[in-house]
């Protein structure tokens, strides 16, 4: 019977582009969707831009802009990286559309009735001057494990150790640079640790087939037990307070639904959005199979939160979670932040095939949850290897002959070494179909490159180019070409999933309708093909090289200056800079480029500078300032006195033709002794 398949994918967080994760997940689930559609499946599709939170309303402040037009330029920019890839989602929303509002809402009061939310009232750190509560992430200061400085408000990335905001020592804003003050508020949080969450979930996470055996043995090691043997989970603090960029709770004035608890909801609200009426029809077809394709990092809402909110909601459940690792270059995590990620225009600018990325990705991909690596000899090698030497080579050796010598039309007969050669492959439809079904992609790509060698194997014995020099074997000549021309066509339905604009490029070629799977076990028969068009070229290096160099440095404006030489992120952190209050500035006798700045650190001393600025700034013009100074200089003997560091300034290289000098300002809310970073 068809199945009715609702999938979906991790929802982006809209405060920056697709990265090369996203790509691998969304590409995982495409062929997964793509395989289910050639069965004949029914399937739905859909992601949305998670686009509530602290960080996206921080970022559209600093933008200048509201969050719904910072979201909105974001989302603006996922079709050329879906389409890029060739990505079939049949939706993209926001969990910000009133589909999300509604059913994030409708969600709670049901939790709410069912007793499962609860209210108490905590100590959070207060932004006195942002007048907002902190985020832990927009809290800084001293590690209360180990000492070191400027870790987050959740925890160390020094010593590993996890504590609340409030134990940091000498804790400070990231946003205002202000020291927090201790303020209580009421929150919401979703009674996980209810007896009733933990029973149904004990029960729901051991379904068989669900969850991988390793995310089941993850959960395990959070279903903490006393020395009782007791067993309990966290409550889940469900709510922020103003102001906060996201979705009212019900009820309430000041209070908003933490993004975590919005952001799942949205797979729903964008369903909603694309089926419309058919919405709560489709949702209560207990045939419906909800399936969600999403990284290792976020399993633990996946498999807890989300499943306990839609049952005790009344809602359906997921059927199965599938989750995955990282992409990995080098062994490390790509990560666009850290510098280790490879950008996925860059990766089209450059003129690399879209689908040498899927089949790569696919032929890493296994059920486990096991990172992959990106190396790029790899990449070259089982591109050039698989696709062109191995698949495409079959139908390049015998399209011509097809053509020149047969007028494009097949053979009928095939003979009965061709005969068995097709049976072989079509044989092993059934065992590669179950292949893509468990998500192993890597072994379904492997048997079709298995299969291919069977094909390349039975066209050397047969050299077509030799039949071709002989007379009398024009028969031989035609049923060797068309064996391969079939097989190329059985070997089409088994790479479709991953290789979809390739596979459209093939069936125009054949002159055939899209391909679905049960045409691999049937035979074409006599058929006429069209011209044959290259198909598919094989990794130039050159690309791959130009993917992995660094950006190329835009030439310098008139009177500019090239960059320096590339420092490593570790330099940069020897060069101690921080904000400086000017207290006061004079001129300096006998110089005519120098002016004394005494400046205040925040070290409780005030520091003596001399900077060559006064060409540019009367003394008056400075005092009471706020700029930036490199505070670990050595202190520099000069005629007139001891400097005690550098403040900065910019300028043209050229300084006469551009004599002007700006001395740099931070924004208000900066504040003396603040590290630069």
């Amino acid at each position: 019977m068809p199945r009715k398949l609702f999938i979906t994918t991790a929802l982006p967080y809209a405060n920056a582009p697709f990265h090369i994760g996203h790509m691998m997940e969304y590409i995982q689930a495409d062929i997964w969707v793509r395989f289910q559609r050639m069965q004949g499946h029914e399937v739905h599709f859909v992601c949305a831009d998670d686009a509530h939170g602290a960080p996206i309303m921080i970022a559209a402040e600093k933008a200048g802009q509201t969050p719904q037009e910072f979201v909105a330029a974001i989302a603006a920019g996922r079709k050329q990286y879906l389409d890029g890839f060739h990505i079939g989602f049949d939706n993209w929303h926001s969990t910000d559309g009133p589909e999300n509002h509604q059913l994030a809402q409708e969600i709670y009061r049901a939790l709410r009735k069912e007793g499962l939310i609860a209210e108490r009232t905590i100590e959070q750190f207060f932004d006195p001057l942002k007048a907002m509560f902190l985020p832990d992430r927009y809290i800084l200061g001293e590690c209360p494990n180990c000492g070191a400085a400027d870790q987050y408000g959740d925890n160390c990335d020094n010593c590993g150790a996890v504590y609340s905001p409030t134990d940091l020592k000498n804790p400070r804003s990231a946003l205002s640079g202000a020291v927090p003050v201790r303020k209580t508020s009421v929150h919401y949080f979703f009674s996980l640790s209810s007896p009733r969450c933990i029973e149904f979930l004990q029960r729901w996470t051991a379904s068989p087939g669900r969850l991988q055996p390793e995310v089941l043995n993850k959960i395990r090691e959070w279903f903490a037990t006393d020395d009782a043997g007791h067993v309990s989970l966290a409550d889940w603090d469900i709510s922020r307070d103003a102001p906060y960029f996201g979705i009212r709770i019900p009820d309430t004035e000041d209070k908003y639904f933490y993004v975590w608890l919005d952001a799942p909801v949205g797979y729903l609200a964008s369903l909603k959005n694309y089926l419309g009426a058919n919405y709560e029809a489709f949702m209560a077809d207990p045939a419906v199979e909800q399936i969600h394709f999403i990284g290792k990092d976020i399993s633990y809402f996946h498999t807890l939160f989300w499943p306990a909110m839609l049952h005790f909601s009344g809602r359906k459940t997921p059927d199965k979670v599938y989750v995955h690792g990282f992409i990995t270059l080098g062994g490390d995590k790509m990560s666009k932040s850290r510098g280790t990620g490879l950008s996925p225009l860059r990766y089209l600018e450059v003129g690399l095939n879209a689908e040498w990325l899927r089949y790569y990705i696919a032929a890493k991909l296994n059920a486990k949850v096991e990172d992959i690596e990106f190396n790029p000899e790899d990449f070259i090698a089982r591109v050039n290897s698989d696709l062109i030497g191995k698949y495409i080579n079959i139908a390049s050796r015998a399209a011509g002959f097809l053509a020149k010598r047969f007028g494009g039309k097949l053979s009928s007969d095939l003979g009965v070494e061709g005969r068995a050669l097709l049976d072989g492959l079509r044989a092993a439809g059934p065992a590669i179909s179950e292949l893509y079904e468990e998500r192993e992609f890597g072994k379904a790509l492997r048997e079709a490159m298995l299969l291919a060698d069977r094909v390349n194997e039975y066209v050397d014995r047969h050299k077509p180019w030799d039949l071709a020099k002989q007379a009398g074997l024009d028969a031989a000549l035609h049923d060797v070409c068309s064996v391969c021309i079939e097989a190329f066509r059985v070997l089409t339905v088994y790479l479709k999933p991953v290789l979809p604009a390739l596979s459209t490029r093939v069936e125009t070629f054949l002159g055939i309708a899209p391909l679905e799977w049960h045409d691999a076990s049937r035979a074409l028969g006599a058929h006429g093909i069209g011209a044959y068009q290259h198909l598919m070229q094989r990794v130039d290096p050159a690309q791959v090289e130009a993917l992995l160099a660094a950006p190329a440095q835009a030439a310098p404006a008139p009177g500019g200056e090239a960059l320096a030489p590339e420092i490593k992120i570790e330099d940069f952190a020897k060069v101690d800079l921080r904000i400086a209050r000017i207290v006061k500035a004079e001129q300096v006798e006998g110089s005519d480029k120098l002016l004394r700045l005494t400046l205040d650190v925040g070290e409780g001393q005030q520091r003596n500078v001399f900077s060559g600025i006064k060409s540019a700034y009367q003394p008056e013009q400075l005092v009471g300032k706020l700029t930036v100074m490199v505070a670990n200089l050595a202190p520099r003997k000069m005629k007139f006195g001891l400097s005690e560091g550098m403040v900065l300034a910019a300028g043209h290289a050229d300084d006469k033709a551009h004599p002007g000098l700006y001395v740099l300002e931070p924004w208000p809310g900066a504040a003396p002794g603040m590290r630069v970073r």
